[in-house]
């Protein structure tokens, strides 16, 4: 925020060429009678560089005295010395040849060479010193916001309202403008060009924490009567026309195996709210299937988002053509895209027969016998991306199925509208209006700090982190009701934080409320740290969900970068809430069976009864997990899936072997390492250097110069009473501790699973690799789960106006309100 006060302050102490005019001393402040007018006196000694008196006085009476006190009580409360005192309040000044009145916009003035600065007028008063001043309440550009260097994105003419109040000298008021609010129903699709005698409109409000952008509550002052309760009723509507009882659809994009739709939908139904993942797209095949195995109930699309967003909107317009979205066109416009006769089975068949007009007439004619799927992209590889669909063939079975565009259909309309009405009924695909929630984790490997080749000066220019805008633009098409992004803490430390200020852009340019916050798994019952951003946007007609606050204690690692520190989600300073104790390994780990580093097992029996309450919830059945929607029905015993570790070569497990069983252990520990005062790896020019059976060295190369000699991460063994960083995509031990405590092995893909909340029930497909680097991408499901029932509370309008709420004290074990 631009130092407002301190610069009209210095203004009016010199640099100003106004000369401020006060009423006449009275000694007592308090009793200043009510008939007393503010006179056009000059101080001594303050005329401008022209000789020309300046003028900045009140104008008509004071307001009377009771009222004033009634108002403004801090203002003749003696003893409040954080307050300038006043002797008198007015409704009007002039100043230079300009009135102004109480509740008037206006331009402030600014350092020179800088745009005003835009405020609205609360106060007008006179000190007990005699000298005026005007209490601003301030409105933000979208420069002086958290969006700062992407200001771009929205229209020049918007602004935002703030909480944000400070005194200035009367003289520095500049200008009066005019500023126009839209109601919050209004704001989806305004166009600016609709107010073109206005100065500048706004919608929401501005906070600082959680650099919150909301919609202006119904209760504040907006321009006219009717505005106000425009809004009222906006929120009345709201949560009185969303049933909670209703199904709420969600739509999980960049899903991986499903952990963060999973988390929200226990969690808004623990809250009451009935939220189910109705579509999931992801481009790791073996993430899909794992989703897929998880969750039948949803339409998982394994595709690019790109391929994605294009396919809804060609969905809409199919859906349009044949009458049944709101969005009305001609049947015609969809026959014109196709185009061409459909008398083969194959593209290239049909390519051919256009070009041999003789042979065209001797080509085999295929039937359609029904449509089976859609898809955007290229499935054939020809090198084209388009519009195709599956299609059985008639006479043929499901091993003769082929894709084909849509340009090849001219001839199968009927066939395509009972697909696309089917379709439609099923809602195999979202459409705008027809989604409750999107989340998801848009990729951003241009900001990891393992790619060496980072564009810090323009981010997203990086194809790396394309996906961002992509994920942003299929919320424009949708529109859903909330959302709900999440990414690496880098996004807000990369580049300035430019990734970050560019998705908060984004999302108020197209209408949406948002804030955002930084969670840490830790925090919500886990033995991992992992700190995270989630960025929760909603649209004007709803409540802006808030963050859940923490429920166990963890060690904050400091790595909140500065500029963003009044994001972390926490309790404010000073609160001492009680918080359960920070949970450790040997409390997520410590019941699984031994297992070996060249395990094979996919599934094998408990061995061990649960130690802990973590162990007791996490081996639930499915229909046992509070918020499972599987009710009435009996889940069978499932058995302990995915127990089994990535395999290390042998010279790696030898290292491993010899790493000691002991807390903090690692390759320093080897014959041969010795470290400096300075927490410096050298060798040990005493100690002949050990090799391996196979003639590799037992400590490579590059643990030595790992991170400049500092780490001691490689071949680390973790230990029970410690809290894991976070988990890791990559299960190899040269540049992370991943070892077990006891067992010569890194962690299992299953104990992963478990410090990231996966209930044990959740089985993941793929070779193992694949299923490490799945829950390594995956959001921590308790923290999901904790922002499931935050969104429930606002769908249900119990979520109250501050940007965090407490959770039920016996969270997650909440029974679903009646």
């Amino acid at each position: 925020m631009p130092k407002r006060k301190e610069s009209a302050s210095s203004n009016s102490q010199g640099q100003s060429k106004k000369a401020v005019s006060a009423p006449p001393e009275v000694e007592d402040a308090v009793e200043m009678p009510e008939n007393a007018a503010g006179e056009d006196l000059k101080l001594e000694g303050e005329e401008d560089e022209v000789g020309e008196v300046g003028q900045a006085r009140f104008l008509g009476d004071p307001i009377p005295v009771e009222e004033a006190k009634r108002r403004w009580p801090h203002r003749y409360t003696r003893g409040q010395s954080e307050f300038t005192q006043a002797r008198g309040h007015y409704s009007n000044a002039e100043v230079d040849g300009v009135v102004f009145s109480l509740d008037d916009e206006a331009y402030v003035q600014a350092e020179p060479g800088k745009d005003s600065y835009i405020c609205k007028i609360v106060e007008f008063f006179s000190a007990v010193d005699g000298s005026l001043h005007f209490t601003a309440q301030w409105y933000y550009r979208a420069g002086d916001t958290v969006i700062q260097s992407c200001t771009s994105l929205v229209h020049n003419k918007q602004i935002f309202f703030s909480e944000i109040r400070d005194d200035n000298p009367l003289d520095c008021l500049v200008k009066k403008i005019n500023i126009k609010f839209i109601p919050s129903k209004e704001i989806i699709g305004f166009d600016p060009k609709t107010i073109p005698t206005w100065d500048f409109y706004y919608s929401k409000k501005y906070l600082l924490p959680y650099t919150s952008f909301v919609n202006m509550p119904s209760d504040d002052e907006t321009k006219s009567q009717e505005s106000t309760s425009t809004i009222s009723s906006d929120r009345e509507t709201s949560s009185e026309s969303h049933d909670p009882k209703n199904e709420i659809s969600l739509l999980d994009l960049y899903s991986g195996c499903g952990a963060m739709s999973t988390g929200l939908c226990l969690g808004a139904n623990i809250g009451g709210v009935r939220l189910v993942t109705k579509w999931a797209v992801d481009y790791n095949q073996y993430a899909c299937e794992s989703l897929k195995l998880n969750h039948p109930e949803t339409e998982v699309r394994n595709e690019s988002a790109e391929d994605f967003l294009h396919l809804i909107e060609e969905w809409e317009k199919l859906c349009s053509s044949f009458s049944l979205s709101t969005k009305r066109s001609s049947c015609n416009e969809m026959e014109s895209n196709a185009k061409g006769g459909f008398n083969s089975k194959k593209a290239e068949e049909e390519e051919e027969a256009a070009e041999d007009d003789d042979d065209a007439g001797d080509s085999e004619i295929y039937e359609v016998e029904e449509i089976l799927g859609i898809c955007h992209g290229d499935p054939n590889n020809h090198g084209k991306s388009e519009l195709h669909f599956k299609i059985r063939w008639k006479g043929y079975g499901p091993e003769e199925d082929t894709w084909e565009p849509l340009e090849g259909l001219s001839d199968c309309k009927d066939k395509l509208k009972e697909f696309v009405t089917r379709g439609y009924e099923s809602k195999l695909l979202p459409l705008p209006g027809s989604v409750g929630v999107i989340c998801g984790g848009p990729p951003c490997q241009g900001i990891s700090g393992f790619n060496r080749f980072r564009n810090k000066e323009a981010p997203l220019e990086d194809p790396k982190n394309k996906q961002l805008k992509v994920y942003v633009d299929i919320v424009d098409f949708l529109k859903p009701r909330f959302v709900l992004m999440e990414n690496v803490v880098d996004m807000v430390k990369f580049a300035g934080g430019f990734l970050g200020r560019y998705a908060l852009g984004r999302l108020v340019s197209i209408g949406y409320q948002v804030r955002m916050g930084m969670m840490a798994a830790g925090s919500y019952g886990l033995p991992q740290f992992r700190m995270r951003v989630f960025m929760w946007g909603a649209l004007p007609t709803e409540n802006l969900p808030q963050y859940p606050l923490p429920t166990h204690e963890v060690a904050n690692r400091g790595v909140n970068p500065t500029e963003f520190e009044m994001n972390a989600v926490n309790y404010d300073e000073g609160c001492e809430p009680t918080l359960k104790p920070a949970l450790f390994l040997k409390d997520a780990i410590a019941d699984l069976p031994a297992v070996g580093n060249k395990e094979e097992r996919d599934e094998m029996p408990y061995t061990l009864d649960p130690e802990s309450e973590f162990q007791k919830f996490i081996r639930r059945r499915r229909d046992e997990m509070p918020g499972c929607l599987v009710l009435g029905s009996i889940s069978p015993e499932h058995s302990l899936y995915d127990h089994v570790p990535y395999r290390l070569n042998q010279d790696d497990y030898d290292r491993v072997c010899q790493v000691p069983k002991k807390k903090g252990a690692n390759f320093r520990n080897f014959p041969g390492v010795r470290v400096r005062p300075d927490n410096k790896v050298e060798w040990d020019p005493d100690i002949e250097r050990v090799y391996l059976k196979s003639g590799k060295p037992l400590v490579p190369d590059y643990a030595m110069t790992f991170v400049r000699g500092t780490s001691s991460k490689p071949f680390g063994r973790l230990w029970w009473d410690e809290i894991v960083s976070t988990v890791v995509t990559r299960p190899e031990p040269h540049n992370h501790a991943l070892l077990h405590p006891e067992q010569d092995r890194v962690l299992t893909v299953r104990e992963n699973a478990r410090l990231q909340g996966f209930p044990d029930y959740y089985k993941l497909t793929g070779p193992v690799k694949e299923r490490y680097m799945q829950v390594g991408n995956a959001v921590a499901v308790p923290v999901a789960r904790a922002l499931g029932y935050s969104l429930a509370s606002a769908l249900k309008g119990s979520s109250g106006s501050e940007p965090v709420m407490k959770l039920p004290e016996n969270f997650p074990f909440v029974p679903p309100p009646a």
